[in-house]
């Protein structure tokens, strides 16, 4: 059956934002006005409340691969990971607006297929989608995307907050979206050596889950709520457990231990890493994309989130902020090392 493909061309730009943000809802109070103006208008917040901002580019070939990534998925996932970073500061999302560049080997189809994953994401996280841009690219797909939330100004947390002895607590379950590249890349290249090769993804689909359609843990953030409990630092894990530990130590002027044997990792993963002739500890130290939080509490709170099925404790933080270690399973004190994502970092 032939597949309906409509140019971008035939509907121009404005035809095209027409067509992608028809009959958008809105679902937060302080959305005033969204698509359809020269700028949207939300309400001012309340007194006492601070709105957040954060903004994430996704080039293809740099942050994704079409080859593997379902544009739905890929739309959820550019929504998703810029709610994580509001999570990471205490905060509710409100609101995204999304910025496209296409080129002319993308259909209207398939713009409202991508469209359809980031609606699906605002519908999931009760965000409103209320305005961006588009334009013509020569170099494939790339997106934009900005977000806000609102956040009591007792409640915001920042990366710099951690306190000598504070323990260093990670929710979730760490490396998944790692290895689940892993088995899209080994996937990509048996298709480049045998066209028509169909790919052997039984068995994995958790690990692929985490790659291509990952949640931001808005959940945390409610949970901590309830327990009243605001952490003294706080940032998502999008870089690999040990960059963001090493950003939360080097904003506070602390140090940092973190201890292998209490990181959080599925035995999927862990036999996935064994498999692929990974080490499983680094998949979680470097590989990125979970969008977990890492955050710091006092001591005094230890009893909240020992045996909390969210959290684990990873490890403290410590005086000397030269300190930076990553003490093994069998006792040995080894330098924590950051060798996760650099979007900016040449390859070669």
């Amino acid at each position: 059956m032939d597949t309906e493909r409509t140019e971008i061309g035939a509907l121009g730009e404005f035809g095209l934002i027409s067509e992608l943000t028809r009959n958008l809802p809105s679902r937060q109070k302080s959305t005033i006005l969204g698509v359809g103006d020269d700028a949207a208008v939300i309400s001012a917040p309340e007194k006492g409340l601070h709105t957040v901002v954060s903004k994430d580019l996704l080039c293809e070939g740099v942050h994704f691969d079409l080859m593997y990534a379902p544009l739905k998925h890929l739309g959820y996932k550019a929504i998703v990971v810029n709610i994580s970073d509001i999570c990471a500061m205490n905060a509710k999302p409100t609101q995204v607006l999304v910025g496209l560049a296409l080129s002319n080997r993308f259909s209207v189809e398939a713009a409202k297929e991508l469209y359809s994953g980031m609606q699906l994401a605002c519908e999931r996280y009760g965000v409103d989608l209320i305005g961006g841009d588009t334009t013509s690219s020569r170099a494939g797909l790339m997106l934009s995307v900005t977000a806000l939330g609102v956040v009591q100004e007792q409640n915001m947390t920042l990366r710099n907050g951690a306190k000598s002895g504070d323990l260093l607590v990670a929710s979730g379950e760490l490396g998944g979206a790692y290895m689940g590249l892993q088995v899209l890349e080994r996937e990509k290249h048996v298709f480049k050596e045998a066209p028509g090769a169909q790919p052997d993804l039984t068995g994995f689909e958790a690990l692929l889950e985490r790659q291509l359609k990952p949640e931001a843990r808005v959940d945390v953030i409610e949970e901590l709520a309830k327990l009243e409990l605001v952490p003294s630092a706080m940032i998502d894990i999008s870089d690999g457990l040990a960059s963001e530990a090493l950003h939360i130590a080097a904003q506070s002027g602390c140090g940092v231990r973190v201890y292998e044997d209490k990181i959080p990792m599925s035995e999927q993963m862990y036999e996935t890493a064994r498999a692929f002739n990974l080490d499983p500890t680094l998949c979680t130290l470097s590989g990125g994309e979970d969008y977990e939080l890492l955050f710091t509490v006092p001591q005094d709170r230890f009893e909240d989130i020992r045996n909390h099925p969210m959290f684990s404790i990873v490890g403290h933080m410590t005086e000397d902020p030269n300190e930076r270690k990553l003490i093994t399973r069998n006792g040995m004190e080894t330098e924590l090392k950051a060798q996760g994502w650099d979007g900016l970092k040449d390859p070669s």
